[in-house]
């Protein structure tokens, strides 16, 4: 019995800490979500989702799309196609608002 827990010690430092961080809820709900945004016309090369703890939520440029395991994770949705139209629309600002 001494050494389950040397044993448990071993397993758990080789397994991979986003496969013990996100349950497999969480990729369940993730892949809802990326159906549905397919659904929606979006290319799945056109954006990237990621399962964060839920402290970590908060990143530039990603927007929380869905929570799972007691939402303690977060699922984080981004663009990754190129021509955001947000950022044009941004520096057109920018640049009529410059004093003259």
């Amino acid at each position: 019995m001494k050494r389950l827990p040397w044993i448990t010690a071993l397993l758990l430092t080789s397994i991979s800490p986003a496969v013990l961080a996100a349950p497999d809820s969480c990729e369940r709900v993730k892949s809802d979500i990326q159906q549905r945004i397919i659904n929606n016309g979006v290319p799945e090369s056109g954006f990237s989702l990621n399962i964060v703890p839920g402290d970590q939520a908060d990143q530039p440029d990603a927007q929380v799309v869905g929570h799972c395991a007691n939402d303690t994770f977060k699922i984080l949705y981004t663009r990754t196609s190129s021509g955001n139209a947000a950022s044009s629309a941004g520096a057109q600002d920018n640049t009529q608002s410059e004093p003259q």
